[in-house]
């Protein structure tokens, strides 16, 4: 599917946006044209790529104008721009909105107009059961990607979403926080002991998008299968890990509760129940078949080739099983290009 493609990844000078462009440059696109706001973001993934097949776009989500341009003989939309820190979008609600619900909703219009074939929408496991603004925009960003497959009309698009958790060293992960917080010696913040989150790595982000491309018939929800763990047990892992490698003493470094921030939850849940009724999986994939379709809907889904429907699903990180220090520790290995010091 991406082999002598044309591709847009919005975002893409993000740290999720970055990975995917590398990823699909390895499959022998034709073209990738990366769009997003930041200059200086565009201008440093130019230097560390300086790859021939890659075009360069400034413009913002929210310019519809722009996005016609971008869009302009692509095959293949990958859309992770988006307002995705939870408290600055509580704070901001209209303008999380006017980015992530608008915004797509530009996107998808100029993309069923210029004949793109696949589009995947990047939504966050905020979306199930949403308790913030940013999560209930991107909830509702998977209700447009899924009825524009009705829409679109006469028009050979399928769009679908991806639903995932925190990534680790991501910039919206607390990996990066916790990081530097003992690199200055402690000590790590830790806003609530019961906190728990499910973890993919950038290799599991690349394989998710590429599913969804691959498989989707239009309208469905794809999940990636996660790992859970306690934040306090990452932050200990963390400790212990880096501590030496910056001259400190893991024991002197010291771990301080400041308290739950506005919008935030114990924990995450990638599924709803009314969800798991419509779920089918894959070795490595969960996909939520579009609620929109039987005799009383408005899409056909015949389902997916090599997918069955789940025997469970364990739909809350507070309910996984967690990761212990061990596995922690090879997960953060696998990340970060420095061997970590047991």
């Amino acid at each position: 599917m991406i082999t002598n493609k044309n591709i847009l990844v919005t975002g893409g000078a993000g740290s999720v946006g970055r990975i995917l462009v590398r990823r699909f440059l390895e499959r022998d696109p034709n073209v990738i044209r990366i769009l997003d706001q930041s200059e200086p973001g565009l201008a440093a993934l130019k230097t560390e790529l300086d790859d021939e097949r890659c075009r360069f776009l400034a413009g913002n989500i929210r310019d519809k104008d722009r996005l016609a341009r971008a869009v302009d003989g692509i095959d293949i939309v990958v859309h992770t721009a988006a307002m995705k820190h939870v408290d600055v979008s509580e704070y901001n609600p209209f303008e999380a909105v006017k980015t992530n619900v608008m915004g797509l909703q530009s996107l998808i219009d100029v993309s069923i107009d210029s004949g793109v074939n696949r589009f995947v929408f990047t939504s966050s496991d905020k979306a199930a059961h949403p308790a913030n603004t940013m999560g209930t925009t991107k909830l509702l960003g998977e209700k447009l990607v899924t009825a524009a497959n009705k829409y679109s009309g006469g028009h050979d698009i399928r769009l679908a979403s991806v639903r995932f958790g925190n990534v680790i060293n991501s910039s919206q992960s607390v990996i990066p926080v916790f990081r530097e917080q003992i690199q200055k010696g402690g000590p790590v913040t830790l806003t609530d002991p019961r906190m728990s989150r499910f973890f993919l790595t950038y290799d599991d982000v690349a394989e998710l998008v590429t599913g969804a491309i691959k498989h989707t018939q239009g309208g469905e929800l794809f999940i990636q299968k996660m790992d859970a763990i306690q934040i306090e047990d990452l932050a200990r892992a963390m400790i212990d890990a880096f501590a030496p490698k910056y001259g400190h003493d893991p024991a002197a470094i010291e771990i301080t509760e400041t308290g739950r921030r506005v919008g935030e939850t114990f924990d995450e849940k990638i599924l709803t129940e009314r969800e798991v009724s419509r779920t089918i999986e894959n070795e490595s994939l969960y996909a939520v078949l579009p609620e929109q379709t039987g005799e009383n809907g408005y899409l056909t889904h015949d389902g997916i080739d090599g997918f069955e429907p789940v025997d469970s699903v364990v739909r809350s990180s507070e309910n996984a099983d967690k990761l212990v220090r061990e596995e922690i520790f090879e997960l953060l290995r696998t990340e970060f290009e420095e061997g970590i010091a047991r």
